[in-house]
């Protein structure tokens, strides 16, 4: 029987095909024999407690100039779906929320919804690293200016970031003696109306800021270092950093062991970690990167090693009692 996946994603016209990491889990999806249906998250509707989507099949090419091909729109139950991918960029905003919200209604109707929608509420990927605090670096978050320049003061050197940011977008590096640091604080916390992270600066992300892929929990054997530009201190590739694999380390094996099973337990299949140095910054949930570079440099299918997973998963939930 063909299987059916659906993907929640941005427009296809916003993509890049070539190092996109949604478009390489569809070419996999597409290798495997599955029927794909397409939609935006503006799609998404409840009816009667039953999840729709007005939905758009598509074709996947390899070609990077053309990737893929797209049919009249229609309208599906979205628990006809097998898997469904939610594979939306941030900004993780409150249509964000309400999508995972009948994403939900979709899962307990028995689709298999990567990741699961309520740990994507709840695992903030700035915030949900803070319950490693034996992996991160000294870590403040707080609204209060005074305390963001006690937090330099203690620390020297410090990185300032907002909490629903993506791609390095609005990342300060600010040390003492700064003659910005108030603004820079001022305008992270809206004068001390919104919350913000502060982070010791370290010194490591000149050897790049590397992002470790986790499947079901286990790690991807190599991570990608993203080493920051000239004059810069942020690594994202959005931000111009350089991607450069790597074997993972013992310390980052370590974090991944640590990470793992928590990972697991809340059905956070597919998941990016940002390690600087020996020390745990972030847990990427909604949409991880990183995966077409790892498998241009080491030969890897890190899709299908996560299409064997979802499968598994799919044939273990069908023969559940």
């Amino acid at each position: 029987m063909t299987r059916h996946l659906a993907v929640v994603m941005d427009p296809v016209d916003h993509i890049k095909a070539y190092k996109d990491t949604t478009v390489g889990l569809l070419r996999e999806a597409s290798r495997r024999g599955y029927r794909i249906d397409y939609l935006e998250a503006r799609d998404l509707a409840l009816s009667e407690g039953r999840a729709t989507a007005r939905v758009r099949g598509m074709t996947v090419h390899d070609s990077d100039k053309d990737w893929c091909q797209l049919e009249e729109a229609r309208e599906i139950a979205l628990s006809d779906a097998d898997i469904i991918l939610m594979r939306k960029d941030p900004p993780f905003n409150m249509d964000y929320i309400y999508a995972t919200y009948l994403l939900e209604h979709a899962q307990n109707a028995g689709s298999l919804v990567v990741n699961d929608p309520a740990s994507l509420r709840n695992a903030n990927e700035k915030l949900f690293a803070t319950w490693f605090p034996d992996c991160m670096p000294p870590t403040l978050v707080t609204s209060r200016k005074d305390a963001l320049h006690a937090f330099l003061k203690e620390h020297g050197d410090i990185v300032v970031k907002p909490l629903d940011g993506m791609g390095g977008s609005s990342v300060f590096r600010v040390a003492l003696g700064d003659p910005n640091v108030n603004v820079i604080f001022e305008t992270m916390t809206g004068n001390g109306e919104r919350h913000t992270m502060a982070q010791r600066y370290l010194p490591g992300i000149a050897q790049g800021d590397k992002r470790i892929l986790m499947i079901d929990g286990e790690p991807v054997p190599f991570a990608l270092a993203r080493i920051p530009a000239p004059g810069e201190t942020r690594g994202n590739l959005a931000a111009g950093g350089t991607g450069v694999g790597q074997p993972l380390s013992p310390s980052d094996r370590k974090i991944c062991e640590r990470v793992g099973p928590v990972l697991r337990d809340r059905g956070l299949l597919f998941v990016g970690l940002d390690v600087i140095g020996e020390s745990l910054t972030e847990i990427n949930v909604t949409s991880p990167t990183g995966l077409r570079e790892l498998d241009r440099a080491f030969g890897l299918n890190i899709a299908g090693d996560l299409f064997d997973v979802l499968e598994r998963t799919i044939t273990r939930h069908a023969n559940a009692p």
